[in-house]
Protein backbone atom coordinates (compact mmCIF):
# COMPACT_ATOMS: atom_id res chain seq x y z
CA UNK A 1 0.00 0.00 0.00
CA UNK A 2 1.51 3.20 -1.63
CA UNK A 3 2.57 5.76 1.90
CA UNK A 4 -0.26 8.09 1.12
CA UNK A 5 -3.23 5.63 0.40
CA UNK A 6 -2.00 4.57 4.27
CA UNK A 7 -2.16 7.49 5.47
CA UNK A 8 -5.61 8.00 4.54
CA UNK A 9 -6.49 5.07 5.27
CA UNK A 10 -5.15 5.60 9.03
CA UNK A 11 -7.24 9.15 9.05
CA UNK A 12 -10.28 7.60 8.36
CA UNK A 13 -10.12 4.91 10.92
CA UNK A 14 -9.60 6.95 13.61
CA UNK A 15 -10.86 10.42 12.65
CA UNK A 16 -15.20 10.16 12.37
CA UNK A 17 -18.15 12.26 13.51
CA UNK A 18 -20.05 15.12 13.09
CA UNK A 19 -18.38 17.72 10.94
CA UNK A 20 -21.70 17.84 9.20
CA UNK A 21 -23.57 18.78 12.08
CA UNK A 22 -21.30 21.46 12.96
CA UNK A 23 -19.32 19.57 15.37
CA UNK A 24 -16.10 16.49 15.07
CA UNK A 25 -14.43 13.93 17.61
CA UNK A 26 -11.11 11.71 16.70
CA UNK A 27 -9.63 9.14 18.86
CA UNK A 28 -6.21 10.52 20.17
CA UNK A 29 -2.88 8.48 20.83
CA UNK A 30 -4.69 7.24 24.26
CA UNK A 31 -7.44 5.96 22.19
CA UNK A 32 -9.84 8.33 23.80
CA UNK A 33 -12.70 9.93 22.02
CA UNK A 34 -12.04 13.94 21.80
CA UNK A 35 -15.28 15.38 20.78
CA UNK A 36 -16.18 19.05 20.20
CA UNK A 37 -19.68 20.46 19.54
CA UNK A 38 -17.57 23.36 17.12
CA UNK A 39 -14.60 24.20 16.65
CA UNK A 40 -12.23 25.55 19.28
CA UNK A 41 -11.70 29.16 19.60
CA UNK A 42 -9.28 29.10 22.79
CA UNK A 43 -7.00 26.13 22.93
CA UNK A 44 -3.57 25.59 24.97
CA UNK A 45 -0.85 23.62 23.64
CA UNK A 46 1.39 21.66 26.02
CA UNK A 47 4.20 20.79 23.76
CA UNK A 48 5.65 22.29 21.60
CA UNK A 49 5.78 20.76 18.36
CA UNK A 50 1.61 20.56 18.36
CA UNK A 51 2.22 24.20 18.93
CA UNK A 52 3.77 24.76 15.87
CA UNK A 53 1.08 22.28 13.83
CA UNK A 54 -1.26 24.81 15.22
CA UNK A 55 0.20 27.60 13.76
CA UNK A 56 0.92 26.24 10.30
CA UNK A 57 -2.55 25.36 10.43
CA UNK A 58 -3.80 29.34 10.94
CA UNK A 59 -4.52 28.93 14.05
CA UNK A 60 -2.11 30.87 15.67
CA UNK A 61 -4.58 33.76 16.84
CA UNK A 62 -6.71 31.11 18.70
CA UNK A 63 -3.81 30.03 20.67
CA UNK A 64 -4.24 31.55 24.30
CA UNK A 65 -1.13 29.56 25.89
CA UNK A 66 1.90 27.57 25.77
CA UNK A 67 4.35 25.59 28.25
CA UNK A 68 7.29 27.38 29.07
CA UNK A 69 10.90 26.08 26.62
CA UNK A 70 8.25 26.26 23.82
CA UNK A 71 9.57 28.68 21.54
CA UNK A 72 6.49 29.28 19.42
CA UNK A 73 4.22 31.94 19.60
CA UNK A 74 6.36 34.33 22.11
CA UNK A 75 4.38 36.64 23.37
CA UNK A 76 1.40 34.52 24.74
CA UNK A 77 1.15 33.36 28.66
CA UNK A 78 3.19 30.04 30.02
CA UNK A 79 1.38 27.45 31.62
CA UNK A 80 4.21 25.49 33.43
CA UNK A 81 6.00 22.76 31.61
CA UNK A 82 5.30 20.36 29.88
CA UNK A 83 6.35 17.84 32.11
CA UNK A 84 4.36 19.50 34.77
CA UNK A 85 1.72 21.78 33.17
CA UNK A 86 0.12 24.03 36.01
CA UNK A 87 -4.23 23.07 35.88
CA UNK A 88 -5.50 26.00 37.61
CA UNK A 89 -3.39 28.08 35.65
CA UNK A 90 -5.03 26.62 32.69
CA UNK A 91 -8.52 26.22 34.05
CA UNK A 92 -8.30 29.88 34.63
CA UNK A 93 -7.70 30.62 30.79
CA UNK A 94 -11.25 28.98 30.59
CA UNK A 95 -10.19 26.49 26.90
CA UNK A 96 -11.93 24.99 25.20
CA UNK A 97 -9.17 22.24 24.04
CA UNK A 98 -6.05 21.63 25.22
CA UNK A 99 -3.76 19.14 23.47
CA UNK A 100 -0.32 17.44 24.67
CA UNK A 101 2.74 15.92 23.25
CA UNK A 102 2.36 12.10 24.94
CA UNK A 103 4.46 12.88 27.89
CA UNK A 104 3.79 10.17 30.60
CA UNK A 105 4.46 12.60 33.36
CA UNK A 106 2.10 14.90 31.92
CA UNK A 107 -0.75 12.21 32.31
CA UNK A 108 -1.80 13.38 35.97
CA UNK A 109 -2.52 17.12 35.00
CA UNK A 110 -4.86 15.94 31.72
CA UNK A 111 -6.94 13.63 33.91
CA UNK A 112 -7.61 16.98 35.94
CA UNK A 113 -8.32 18.86 33.15
CA UNK A 114 -11.13 16.40 32.02
CA UNK A 115 -12.53 15.68 35.46
CA UNK A 116 -13.31 20.02 34.68
CA UNK A 117 -15.00 18.72 31.48
CA UNK A 118 -11.81 20.32 29.37
CA UNK A 119 -11.45 18.53 26.27
CA UNK A 120 -7.61 16.63 26.38
CA UNK A 121 -6.25 15.48 22.94
CA UNK A 122 -2.59 13.64 23.63
CA UNK A 123 -0.70 13.02 20.20
CA UNK A 124 2.81 10.88 20.53
CA UNK A 125 3.79 11.20 17.36
CA UNK A 126 7.30 8.67 16.61
CA UNK A 127 7.19 8.32 12.79
CA UNK A 128 5.87 10.58 9.75
CA UNK A 129 2.85 8.65 8.66
CA UNK A 130 2.20 9.07 12.62
CA UNK A 131 2.91 12.82 12.55
CA UNK A 132 0.69 13.50 9.26
CA UNK A 133 -2.37 11.63 10.99
CA UNK A 134 -1.62 13.76 13.73
CA UNK A 135 -1.99 16.92 11.44
CA UNK A 136 -4.96 15.10 9.99
CA UNK A 137 -7.33 14.81 13.53
CA UNK A 138 -5.94 18.45 14.59
CA UNK A 139 -7.92 19.60 11.47
CA UNK A 140 -10.45 17.81 11.73
CA UNK A 141 -10.72 19.37 15.33
CA UNK A 142 -10.10 22.98 14.73
CA UNK A 143 -12.19 23.17 11.58
CA UNK A 144 -8.97 23.11 9.79
CA UNK A 145 -9.07 19.87 7.41
CA UNK A 146 -8.65 21.63 3.96
CA UNK A 147 -5.19 23.40 5.62
CA UNK A 148 -4.44 20.06 7.59
CA UNK A 149 -4.47 18.07 3.95
CA UNK A 150 -2.27 20.84 2.33
CA UNK A 151 0.32 21.12 4.97
CA UNK A 152 0.39 17.58 4.31
CA UNK A 153 0.69 16.97 0.87
CA UNK A 154 3.38 19.85 0.89
CA UNK A 155 5.61 17.71 3.78
CA UNK A 156 5.06 14.20 1.61
CA UNK A 157 6.55 16.13 -1.28
CA UNK A 158 9.58 17.07 0.18
CA UNK A 159 10.22 13.74 1.59
CA UNK A 160 9.58 12.14 -1.74
CA UNK A 161 12.22 14.45 -3.75
CA UNK A 162 14.76 13.87 -0.67
CA UNK A 163 13.95 9.85 -1.26
CA UNK A 164 14.56 10.24 -5.31
CA UNK A 165 17.87 11.98 -4.48
CA UNK A 166 19.38 9.96 -1.99
CA UNK A 167 18.16 6.38 -3.85
CA UNK A 168 20.71 3.90 -4.40
CA UNK A 169 22.99 5.55 -2.35
CA UNK A 170 25.17 3.81 0.36
CA UNK A 171 23.49 4.55 3.75
CA UNK A 172 26.42 5.88 6.54
CA UNK A 173 26.29 4.16 9.61
CA UNK A 174 24.33 7.11 12.39
CA UNK A 175 25.11 7.98 15.90
CA UNK A 176 22.43 10.87 17.13
CA UNK A 177 23.51 12.50 20.27
CA UNK A 178 20.52 13.39 22.57
CA UNK A 179 22.46 14.59 25.35
CA UNK A 180 26.57 14.07 25.78
CA UNK A 181 27.15 13.81 29.58
CA UNK A 182 25.54 10.58 30.76
CA UNK A 183 25.19 10.02 27.22
CA UNK A 184 21.60 9.54 25.83
CA UNK A 185 20.99 8.50 22.19
CA UNK A 186 18.20 8.57 20.01
CA UNK A 187 16.90 4.80 19.32
CA UNK A 188 14.19 2.78 16.68
CA UNK A 189 11.11 4.74 18.87
CA UNK A 190 11.81 8.17 17.73
CA UNK A 191 10.93 10.41 14.90
CA UNK A 192 14.67 11.20 14.82
CA UNK A 193 15.59 7.26 13.52
CA UNK A 194 12.90 8.15 10.83
CA UNK A 195 14.43 11.20 9.74
CA UNK A 196 18.12 8.86 9.61
CA UNK A 197 16.82 6.77 7.45
CA UNK A 198 14.72 9.03 5.06
CA UNK A 199 17.73 11.21 4.60
CA UNK A 200 19.58 7.99 3.27
CA UNK A 201 21.51 6.69 6.98
CA UNK A 202 21.28 4.08 9.15
CA UNK A 203 20.74 4.55 13.09
CA UNK A 204 23.28 2.29 14.59
CA UNK A 205 20.97 1.65 17.70
CA UNK A 206 18.85 -0.81 17.42
CA UNK A 207 16.93 -0.09 20.87
CA UNK A 208 12.95 -0.18 20.25
CA UNK A 209 13.12 3.09 22.59
CA UNK A 210 12.70 6.23 22.26
CA UNK A 211 15.67 7.26 24.30
CA UNK A 212 18.58 5.25 25.13
CA UNK A 213 21.43 5.17 27.78
CA UNK A 214 24.77 4.34 25.84
CA UNK A 215 28.01 3.73 27.11
CA UNK A 216 31.66 5.59 25.68
CA UNK A 217 32.74 1.88 25.50
CA UNK A 218 29.70 0.67 23.31
CA UNK A 219 30.13 3.93 21.10
CA UNK A 220 33.82 3.51 20.20
CA UNK A 221 32.80 -0.22 19.46
CA UNK A 222 29.80 0.87 17.56
CA UNK A 223 32.03 3.38 15.94
CA UNK A 224 29.63 5.56 14.01
CA UNK A 225 30.86 7.09 10.49
CA UNK A 226 28.59 10.28 11.12
CA UNK A 227 28.15 11.49 14.31
CA UNK A 228 25.04 14.15 14.89
CA UNK A 229 24.89 16.23 17.89
CA UNK A 230 21.56 17.77 18.94
CA UNK A 231 21.87 21.40 20.98
CA UNK A 232 18.71 22.61 22.80
CA UNK A 233 17.02 22.33 26.10
CA UNK A 234 17.99 18.77 26.48
CA UNK A 235 21.86 19.31 25.16
CA UNK A 236 21.82 23.39 26.14
CA UNK A 237 25.89 23.76 25.36
CA UNK A 238 26.91 20.34 24.03
CA UNK A 239 31.02 19.95 24.93
CA UNK A 240 33.32 20.74 21.53
CA UNK A 241 33.45 16.96 20.36
CA UNK A 242 37.17 17.27 18.85
CA UNK A 243 37.78 18.49 22.22
CA UNK A 244 36.22 15.55 24.46
CA UNK A 245 38.50 12.35 26.02
CA UNK A 246 38.47 9.08 23.71
CA UNK A 247 36.43 11.01 21.00
CA UNK A 248 39.21 11.36 18.46
CA UNK A 249 39.12 7.09 18.31
CA UNK A 250 35.47 8.03 16.49
CA UNK A 251 35.58 7.43 12.66
CA UNK A 252 32.84 10.13 12.27
CA UNK A 253 35.60 12.36 14.16
CA UNK A 254 38.68 11.46 12.03
CA UNK A 255 36.67 11.97 8.95
CA UNK A 256 35.03 15.09 10.42
CA UNK A 257 31.73 14.18 9.67
CA UNK A 258 30.14 15.59 12.23
CA UNK A 259 26.98 17.68 12.47
CA UNK A 260 25.58 19.53 15.28
CA UNK A 261 21.69 20.26 14.49
CA UNK A 262 18.91 22.12 16.10
CA UNK A 263 17.25 19.96 19.04
CA UNK A 264 13.70 21.52 18.42
CA UNK A 265 13.76 21.03 14.70
CA UNK A 266 15.03 17.52 14.87
CA UNK A 267 13.65 15.81 18.08
CA UNK A 268 10.05 17.94 17.67
CA UNK A 269 7.28 16.32 15.42
CA UNK A 270 6.08 18.92 13.83
CA UNK A 271 5.44 20.94 10.22
CA UNK A 272 9.40 21.11 10.12
CA UNK A 273 10.06 17.92 10.48
CA UNK A 274 10.66 17.16 6.71
CA UNK A 275 13.15 20.02 6.47
CA UNK A 276 15.21 17.90 9.15
CA UNK A 277 15.08 15.30 6.17
CA UNK A 278 16.30 17.60 3.45
CA UNK A 279 19.01 19.13 5.97
CA UNK A 280 20.82 16.17 6.97
CA UNK A 281 20.17 14.23 3.27
CA UNK A 282 22.74 16.92 1.98
CA UNK A 283 24.66 16.30 4.84
CA UNK A 284 24.88 12.60 4.60
CA UNK A 285 24.61 12.64 0.82
CA UNK A 286 26.12 15.96 -0.88
CA UNK A 287 26.65 14.59 -4.33
CA UNK A 288 22.91 13.91 -4.83
CA UNK A 289 22.60 18.13 -4.58
CA UNK A 290 25.61 18.64 -6.54
CA UNK A 291 27.72 19.65 -3.48
CA UNK A 292 31.78 18.53 -3.39
CA UNK A 293 31.13 17.18 0.33
CA UNK A 294 29.90 17.07 3.43
CA UNK A 295 31.83 19.58 6.00
CA UNK A 296 32.52 18.34 9.25
CA UNK A 297 30.57 21.37 11.99
CA UNK A 298 33.52 21.41 14.76
CA UNK A 299 31.62 22.38 18.07
CA UNK A 300 30.07 25.78 17.93
CA UNK A 301 26.22 26.35 17.10
CA UNK A 302 23.76 24.66 14.97
CA UNK A 303 25.18 23.37 11.77
CA UNK A 304 23.39 23.20 8.51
Amino acid sequence: MKARHLISFLVVFLVWGGQALGGSQVLDDRGQTVALASPPQRIISLYGGLTEVLAALGLAPRVVARTQGDDCLKGIPTVGTHLQPNVEMILALRPDLVVQGGVPKGLPALKRLEAEGIPVAMFAPRDFPGLFVVIQRLGVLTGQSQAATTLVRAMQEKLEEVARRVAGQKPPRVFYEVRYHNLLAAGQGSLVNDIITRAGGQNILKSPQKLTAFSLEALIQADPEVYIIQQGPMNRSPEDIYARPHFQELRAVKQGRVLVVEESLFSRPGPRSAEAVEQLARFLHPQAWGLEGGCGIKGGGPGT
